[in-house]
Protein backbone atom coordinates (compact mmCIF):
# COMPACT_ATOMS: atom_id res chain seq x y z
CA UNK A 1 0.00 0.00 0.00
CA UNK A 2 1.50 3.55 -0.71
CA UNK A 3 0.31 6.21 0.80
CA UNK A 4 0.74 10.10 1.35
CA UNK A 5 -0.41 13.19 3.65
CA UNK A 6 -1.48 16.28 2.87
CA UNK A 7 -1.94 19.31 5.57
CA UNK A 8 -4.21 22.02 5.27
CA UNK A 9 -2.45 24.82 3.71
CA UNK A 10 -2.71 28.68 4.52
CA UNK A 11 -3.88 30.73 1.65
CA UNK A 12 0.21 32.66 0.93
CA UNK A 13 1.44 31.35 -2.18
CA UNK A 14 0.50 31.19 -6.16
CA UNK A 15 -0.03 28.68 -9.38
CA UNK A 16 3.89 27.82 -10.44
CA UNK A 17 4.75 26.11 -13.55
CA UNK A 18 6.43 22.38 -13.38
CA UNK A 19 9.81 24.14 -14.59
CA UNK A 20 10.39 26.92 -12.11
CA UNK A 21 12.20 27.19 -9.33
CA UNK A 22 10.56 28.25 -6.03
CA UNK A 23 11.14 31.54 -4.32
CA UNK A 24 13.28 31.67 -1.33
CA UNK A 25 11.31 34.64 0.53
CA UNK A 26 9.74 31.80 2.85
CA UNK A 27 6.33 32.10 1.72
CA UNK A 28 6.27 29.73 -1.13
CA UNK A 29 5.11 32.18 -4.07
CA UNK A 30 7.04 32.83 -7.32
CA UNK A 31 8.01 36.09 -8.11
CA UNK A 32 5.43 38.36 -9.73
CA UNK A 33 2.79 35.20 -9.62
CA UNK A 34 -0.76 36.62 -8.73
CA UNK A 35 -2.38 35.75 -5.56
CA UNK A 36 -6.13 34.88 -6.15
CA UNK A 37 -8.03 35.69 -3.12
CA UNK A 38 -11.06 34.06 -4.44
CA UNK A 39 -10.02 30.64 -4.65
CA UNK A 40 -10.51 28.16 -1.86
CA UNK A 41 -8.02 27.77 0.48
CA UNK A 42 -8.19 23.60 0.15
CA UNK A 43 -6.28 24.30 -3.18
CA UNK A 44 -3.04 23.83 -2.20
CA UNK A 45 -1.85 22.97 -5.97
CA UNK A 46 -2.48 26.81 -6.49
CA UNK A 47 -1.81 28.58 -3.53
CA UNK A 48 1.23 26.23 -2.26
CA UNK A 49 2.78 24.86 -5.19
CA UNK A 50 6.23 23.73 -3.23
CA UNK A 51 4.47 22.73 -0.03
CA UNK A 52 4.57 19.12 1.10
CA UNK A 53 0.54 18.33 0.20
CA UNK A 54 0.78 19.83 -2.97
CA UNK A 55 3.75 17.32 -3.70
CA UNK A 56 1.46 14.45 -2.85
CA UNK A 57 -1.00 15.50 -5.64
CA UNK A 58 1.96 15.07 -7.77
CA UNK A 59 2.88 11.91 -6.65
CA UNK A 60 -1.26 10.87 -7.52
CA UNK A 61 -0.19 12.60 -11.00
CA UNK A 62 2.38 9.83 -11.05
CA UNK A 63 0.51 7.06 -10.52
CA UNK A 64 -1.92 7.91 -12.90
CA UNK A 65 0.66 7.98 -16.00
CA UNK A 66 0.09 4.61 -17.82
CA UNK A 67 3.08 1.79 -17.07
CA UNK A 68 4.47 0.93 -20.64
CA UNK A 69 2.39 -0.69 -22.84
CA UNK A 70 -0.93 0.03 -21.01
CA UNK A 71 -3.69 1.71 -22.06
CA UNK A 72 -3.42 5.82 -21.95
CA UNK A 73 -5.70 7.27 -19.01
CA UNK A 74 -6.97 10.40 -20.70
CA UNK A 75 -10.77 11.12 -18.98
CA UNK A 76 -10.88 10.39 -15.81
CA UNK A 77 -13.64 10.62 -13.20
CA UNK A 78 -13.12 11.66 -9.59
CA UNK A 79 -16.22 9.79 -7.50
CA UNK A 80 -17.23 9.23 -3.55
CA UNK A 81 -19.46 6.86 -1.67
CA UNK A 82 -21.64 9.97 -0.44
CA UNK A 83 -21.74 13.80 0.13
CA UNK A 84 -18.57 15.35 1.58
CA UNK A 85 -15.81 13.49 0.94
CA UNK A 86 -13.48 15.65 -0.49
CA UNK A 87 -14.36 14.56 -4.50
CA UNK A 88 -14.22 18.18 -5.93
CA UNK A 89 -11.35 19.83 -3.61
CA UNK A 90 -9.57 15.98 -4.92
CA UNK A 91 -10.51 17.10 -8.57
CA UNK A 92 -9.93 20.23 -8.72
CA UNK A 93 -6.13 19.96 -6.85
CA UNK A 94 -5.24 17.30 -9.34
CA UNK A 95 -6.64 19.07 -12.60
CA UNK A 96 -4.23 22.01 -11.29
CA UNK A 97 -1.27 19.38 -10.71
CA UNK A 98 -1.91 18.06 -14.04
CA UNK A 99 -1.60 21.47 -15.66
CA UNK A 100 1.37 22.46 -14.02
CA UNK A 101 3.01 19.94 -16.79
CA UNK A 102 5.22 21.72 -19.39
CA UNK A 103 2.34 22.03 -22.76
CA UNK A 104 -0.08 19.86 -21.10
CA UNK A 105 -3.92 21.14 -22.12
CA UNK A 106 -6.07 20.18 -19.44
CA UNK A 107 -9.81 20.40 -18.84
CA UNK A 108 -12.01 19.96 -16.01
CA UNK A 109 -15.46 19.32 -16.05
CA UNK A 110 -18.12 19.48 -13.23
CA UNK A 111 -20.07 16.61 -13.59
CA UNK A 112 -22.50 16.78 -10.38
CA UNK A 113 -24.74 18.95 -11.82
CA UNK A 114 -27.40 18.54 -8.66
CA UNK A 115 -25.04 19.76 -6.21
CA UNK A 116 -22.16 21.67 -8.55
CA UNK A 117 -18.75 23.05 -6.57
CA UNK A 118 -16.15 23.16 -8.98
CA UNK A 119 -17.24 27.19 -9.90
CA UNK A 120 -16.98 28.30 -6.61
CA UNK A 121 -13.69 26.48 -5.51
CA UNK A 122 -12.19 28.07 -8.37
CA UNK A 123 -14.22 31.85 -7.62
CA UNK A 124 -16.28 31.37 -10.53
CA UNK A 125 -19.38 31.52 -9.25
CA UNK A 126 -20.30 34.62 -10.53
CA UNK A 127 -20.15 33.16 -14.15
CA UNK A 128 -23.87 33.14 -15.20
CA UNK A 129 -23.13 31.60 -18.54
CA UNK A 130 -24.30 28.39 -19.85
CA UNK A 131 -23.16 25.20 -18.15
CA UNK A 132 -22.95 21.31 -18.79
CA UNK A 133 -26.47 20.87 -17.61
CA UNK A 134 -27.42 23.47 -20.32
CA UNK A 135 -27.00 21.17 -23.13
CA UNK A 136 -30.12 19.09 -22.58
CA UNK A 137 -31.58 22.07 -22.76
CA UNK A 138 -29.85 23.74 -25.82
CA UNK A 139 -27.81 20.88 -28.52
CA UNK A 140 -26.10 23.70 -29.99
CA UNK A 141 -23.70 24.60 -27.26
CA UNK A 142 -20.14 23.83 -28.53
CA UNK A 143 -17.67 22.77 -26.05
CA UNK A 144 -15.82 26.44 -26.78
CA UNK A 145 -18.68 28.11 -26.10
CA UNK A 146 -19.32 26.33 -22.35
CA UNK A 147 -15.25 26.51 -21.71
CA UNK A 148 -13.94 29.09 -19.05
CA UNK A 149 -10.25 30.03 -19.32
CA UNK A 150 -7.93 30.40 -15.88
CA UNK A 151 -4.65 32.08 -15.35
CA UNK A 152 -3.11 28.62 -14.34
CA UNK A 153 -3.20 26.41 -17.65
CA UNK A 154 -6.54 24.96 -16.72
CA UNK A 155 -9.90 25.63 -18.92
CA UNK A 156 -13.20 24.75 -16.38
CA UNK A 157 -16.50 23.71 -17.93
CA UNK A 158 -18.64 24.53 -14.83
CA UNK A 159 -22.43 22.80 -14.50
CA UNK A 160 -24.01 25.82 -14.35
CA UNK A 161 -27.56 26.03 -12.26
CA UNK A 162 -28.08 22.83 -10.17
CA UNK A 163 -31.11 20.54 -11.25
CA UNK A 164 -32.90 18.14 -10.36
CA UNK A 165 -33.31 16.82 -13.99
CA UNK A 166 -30.19 15.51 -14.20
CA UNK A 167 -31.01 11.92 -15.99
CA UNK A 168 -32.13 13.89 -18.98
CA UNK A 169 -28.19 15.67 -18.89
CA UNK A 170 -26.82 12.26 -19.16
CA UNK A 171 -29.36 10.47 -20.87
CA UNK A 172 -28.67 12.77 -23.86
CA UNK A 173 -25.67 12.25 -26.76
CA UNK A 174 -24.44 16.08 -26.11
CA UNK A 175 -22.26 15.14 -23.10
CA UNK A 176 -20.66 12.30 -24.44
CA UNK A 177 -20.17 14.24 -28.14
CA UNK A 178 -18.44 16.88 -25.67
CA UNK A 179 -16.21 14.87 -23.90
CA UNK A 180 -15.32 12.81 -26.99
CA UNK A 181 -14.48 16.65 -28.46
CA UNK A 182 -12.70 17.21 -25.10
CA UNK A 183 -10.88 14.00 -25.69
CA UNK A 184 -9.73 15.36 -28.76
CA UNK A 185 -8.82 18.67 -27.88
CA UNK A 186 -6.96 17.98 -23.97
CA UNK A 187 -4.38 15.94 -22.89
CA UNK A 188 -6.10 15.51 -19.70
CA UNK A 189 -9.83 15.36 -18.70
CA UNK A 190 -11.03 15.39 -15.34
CA UNK A 191 -14.67 15.17 -14.70
CA UNK A 192 -15.97 15.70 -10.84
CA UNK A 193 -18.93 13.46 -10.56
CA UNK A 194 -21.85 12.79 -8.18
CA UNK A 195 -21.30 10.67 -5.45
CA UNK A 196 -21.26 6.71 -6.56
CA UNK A 197 -23.98 5.53 -3.95
CA UNK A 198 -26.41 8.31 -3.90
CA UNK A 199 -27.67 9.09 -7.56
CA UNK A 200 -27.31 7.01 -10.98
CA UNK A 201 -25.38 9.44 -12.64
CA UNK A 202 -21.97 7.93 -12.40
CA UNK A 203 -23.10 4.77 -14.08
CA UNK A 204 -24.17 7.09 -17.18
CA UNK A 205 -20.28 8.38 -17.23
CA UNK A 206 -18.88 5.87 -17.09
CA UNK A 207 -18.77 4.97 -20.46
CA UNK A 208 -17.70 8.00 -21.08
CA UNK A 209 -14.38 8.03 -18.93
CA UNK A 210 -11.32 5.99 -18.43
CA UNK A 211 -12.03 5.33 -14.71
CA UNK A 212 -12.33 6.45 -11.35
CA UNK A 213 -10.65 7.79 -8.58
CA UNK A 214 -13.09 7.14 -5.51
CA UNK A 215 -12.87 9.45 -2.76
CA UNK A 216 -13.21 8.22 0.84
CA UNK A 217 -13.01 10.17 4.26
CA UNK A 218 -11.27 9.18 6.87
CA UNK A 219 -12.82 8.02 10.23
CA UNK A 220 -16.40 8.62 8.25
CA UNK A 221 -16.78 6.45 5.51
CA UNK A 222 -18.30 3.44 6.32
CA UNK A 223 -16.23 0.00 5.10
CA UNK A 224 -19.35 -0.97 3.88
CA UNK A 225 -19.99 1.84 1.74
CA UNK A 226 -16.33 1.93 0.64
CA UNK A 227 -16.65 -1.47 -0.76
CA UNK A 228 -20.38 -0.71 -2.26
CA UNK A 229 -18.81 1.85 -4.16
CA UNK A 230 -15.95 -0.02 -5.54
CA UNK A 231 -18.68 -2.59 -6.70
CA UNK A 232 -20.67 0.37 -8.32
CA UNK A 233 -17.86 1.13 -9.90
CA UNK A 234 -16.72 -2.00 -11.25
CA UNK A 235 -12.97 -3.62 -10.94
CA UNK A 236 -12.14 -2.54 -14.75
CA UNK A 237 -13.00 1.26 -14.17
CA UNK A 238 -11.59 1.70 -10.61
CA UNK A 239 -8.20 3.38 -10.78
CA UNK A 240 -7.74 3.45 -7.11
CA UNK A 241 -8.94 4.92 -3.58
CA UNK A 242 -7.72 8.68 -2.26
CA UNK A 243 -8.41 8.17 1.68
CA UNK A 244 -8.86 11.64 2.77
CA UNK A 245 -9.01 13.40 5.65
CA UNK A 246 -6.74 11.40 8.23
CA UNK A 247 -6.60 13.72 11.07
CA UNK A 248 -3.10 11.66 12.58
CA UNK A 249 0.42 13.46 12.29
CA UNK A 250 3.23 11.59 10.62
CA UNK A 251 5.54 9.98 11.72
CA UNK A 252 8.88 7.67 11.67
CA UNK A 253 11.21 9.34 9.60
CA UNK A 254 8.12 11.24 7.24
CA UNK A 255 7.65 13.42 10.26
CA UNK A 256 11.50 15.28 9.48
CA UNK A 257 10.42 16.07 6.33
CA UNK A 258 8.13 18.47 7.86
CA UNK A 259 10.46 21.58 8.55
CA UNK A 260 11.62 21.06 5.28
CA UNK A 261 8.44 21.89 3.79
CA UNK A 262 7.67 24.12 6.86
CA UNK A 263 10.36 26.37 4.78
CA UNK A 264 7.74 27.12 2.63
CA UNK A 265 5.12 27.78 4.47
CA UNK A 266 3.15 29.96 6.95
CA UNK A 267 0.35 29.30 9.56
CA UNK A 268 -1.40 32.14 11.59
CA UNK A 269 -2.05 30.00 14.53
CA UNK A 270 0.68 26.95 13.76
CA UNK A 271 -2.30 24.27 14.20
CA UNK A 272 -2.20 21.72 11.85
CA UNK A 273 -4.79 19.51 10.37
CA UNK A 274 -3.38 16.54 8.31
CA UNK A 275 -5.42 15.13 5.34
CA UNK A 276 -3.77 11.23 4.24
CA UNK A 277 -4.59 10.44 1.41
CA UNK A 278 -3.30 6.27 0.28
CA UNK A 279 -4.72 5.08 -2.84
CA UNK A 280 -4.52 1.49 -4.38
CA UNK A 281 -5.38 -0.29 -6.68
CA UNK A 282 -8.48 -2.07 -5.62
CA UNK A 283 -8.84 -5.59 -5.75
CA UNK A 284 -12.27 -7.61 -6.85
CA UNK A 285 -14.13 -4.81 -6.23
CA UNK A 286 -13.38 -4.37 -2.32
CA UNK A 287 -11.14 -2.18 -0.49
CA UNK A 288 -7.68 -3.95 0.88
CA UNK A 289 -6.60 -4.52 4.30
Amino acid sequence: MSETTLETAPRVAAFAPEDSAPSHNGTGMTIDAPVIPDLDEHLVSVHSPYSFEADQYRILRHFLEPRSGAARRQVLGITSPTAGDGKTTTAVNLAVTLGQLPGARVLLIDGDVRRPFVAARLGLAGDRRPGLAATALDPHLDLDTLVRRTSFNLDVVPAGAPTTNAYRVFDSERVGQLLEQARRTYDHVVVDTPPVLLVPDCRFISQWVDGFLIVVAAHRTPRKLVADALSAVGEDKTLGIVFNGDDRPLSGHFGKYQGYYGYYQQSANRQRSWWRFPWRRAAKGRPQR
